[in-house]
């Protein structure tokens, strides 16, 4: 009888910073894939987490600048700034920007095959600030696989 061959699953744990100017979507794909090689497994799963109540992580279009600018006034409309809003502690885009983090996610995960992940030819995963200042974001990656 042969004996069972044990696979090691390994975690990697990664933080990237993210550094916005105000609101708008902006593009970590690269920043994510370059983790998931340096972590050295190839099949597997990353999950990024942003560590904030005021922006969110997305999925979506990457290849036409239209479509993120299309989301972001979808938001706009949406959620706008000039309504009566209880929470305003700091500033006017409070709690707009909390209501606007609740509709999206604060998480992604992805496949890995062979070292890379597994997203379509037009996707891409993004920060989407909420806030009109400039912020620095934190994203917790995990890694996990072989």
């Amino acid at each position: 009888m042969a004996s069972p061959t044990v696979r090691i699953m390994a975690v990697r744990h990664e933080t990237l910073e993210v550094r916005t100017s105000g609101k708008g979507t902006y593009e970590i794909t690269d920043e994510v894939q370059k983790s998931v090689a340096k972590s050295g497994i190839s099949n597997g799963t990353v999950t990024t987490f942003v560590q904030h109540t005021s922006c969110s992580l997305t999925t979506m279009e990457n290849a036409a600048p239209s479509a993120r600018r299309d989301l972001e006034r979808f938001f706009e409309e949406l959620v706008p700034e000039d309504a009566d809003y209880e929470h305003d502690d700091e500033g006017p885009d409070d709690s707009t920007s909390h209501i606007r983090m609740v509709l999206t996610r604060s998480s992604e995960t992805v496949p890995i095959v062979d070292g890379k992940m597994q997203l379509g030819t037009w996707q891409g995963i993004f920060l989407f600030e909420h806030r009109r200042a400039p912020h620095r974001r934190s994203v917790q990656l995990t890694i996990i696989g072989e």
